[in-house]
């Protein structure tokens, strides 16, 4: 049970003001009878017959959000239909350990740099301790396009610049999630991926972000051959087959996104976009029923997300008008648009 708090203050005969938790209220009256303003602004009328315990309030003022109510008993509260649930707020993850003062150098000040959110540093501390930790260039470019990553979208310089640096920690093929640095100090570390519109990813270093977020800004700097490279070496995941059924579909691969889709579940969002992107593929290689029954199931579950849903209506809806399906097709644009 929580702890409640309720103060009355009587400022003359009859008139009291009442402090609680949920703010100020203010009550006046006599015996068996009292006007009541509440700290929500609803104000009550009290009437009571003195000794008996039988009392009938009723609102007559502000919000009413409660019903009137005569009682000889402790009144119980009741759930309503139109409550809304209390929204439960994300876990916040515990602050990475500093580092012992016995830490190397560079450990502390790359420590520092990570905290302070200042890119122009880690090429400095990479140039100064590069002879004494071999995977300190790696690790100081992937935090600093890490960086750069998180404003790439309002800043196309940073988007520059992050693709300059994650493709190439990409290319030098080193498991960044292996490295001492990164387990102590990035294990629960996350950064958002949007993993193909619709779907956004909150990525650790063990998720591949490094990987899929290179991908995303090879892919927005039109540069496909580039991406599809880079997802191809991402460890096999619902998101990272997403992103490269994605970039298949948009290099018109069809057949590659169909063998890749082949054996998949609807499970979630991102399977859900895979039997959409499933169902395109086979409409363009000519297989219309097996595009339908795909599309089909990525509209099974109707609890996916709405840019997911969209997604698969409008893809439907092209391969019913190729097919000159013209009332199918209307009926799922009006889907979309209801």
């Amino acid at each position: 049970m929580g702890f409640r708090f309720r103060k009355c203050i009587q400022i003359v005969p009859g008139v009291r003001v009442n402090v609680s938790r949920s703010g100020i209220g203010y009550s006046a009256g006599v015996k068996g009878a009292r006007i009541t303003k509440h700290a929500n602004g609803r104000v009550s009328r009290t009437l009571s017959v003195p000794g008996t315990g039988l009392s009938h309030q009723s609102t007559v003022g502000g919000n009413r959000s409660r019903s009137t109510s005569t009682s000889t008993a402790p009144r119980r509260r009741t759930p309503t239909a139109a409550a809304a649930p209390v929204p439960q707020l994300p876990p916040v993850p515990p602050l990475p350990p500093m580092p012992p003062p016995h830490a190397p150098a560079w450990e502390r000040e790359l420590f520092q740099i990570l905290h302070s959110r200042t890119p122009a540093d880690y090429v400095g501390v990479a140039q100064r301790h590069k002879h004494v930790a071999p995977n300190i260039r790696i690790l100081a470019a992937a935090l600093e396009g890490l960086l750069h990553f998180e404003f790439a979208d309002s800043n196309p310089a940073a988007a520059q610049r992050a693709r300059s640096l994650l493709g190439w920690v990409v290319a030098q093929h080193v498991d960044l999630s292996a490295d001492p640095f990164a387990q102590r100090y990035l294990a629960e570390r996350r950064w958002p991926v949007q993993i193909v519109h619709g779907v956004t990813a909150a990525l650790r270093i063990s998720d591949d972000v490094l990987i899929l977020a290179a991908a995303e800004l090879h892919q927005s700097a039109g540069d496909l051959p580039a991406a599809i490279w880079t997802v191809e070496y991402a460890t096999p995941t619902a998101h990272a087959a997403l992103s490269l059924a994605d970039l298949y579909s948009s290099a018109d691969r069809h057949q590659d996104v169909v063998d890749l889709t082949n054996g998949v579940t609807n499970e979630d969002d991102a399977t859900a976009l895979l039997f959409a992107l499933r169902g395109r593929a086979f409409a363009q290689l000519g297989y219309n029923e097996a595009a339908r029954e795909s599309f089909k199931e990525a509209l099974r579950v109707r609890s996916r997300a709405s840019e997911v849903r969209h997604r698969a209506l409008l893809e439907r809806a092209q391969v019913d008008l190729s097919q000159n399906r013209k009332a199918a097709a209307r009926k799922s644009i009006e889907n979309v648009r209801a």
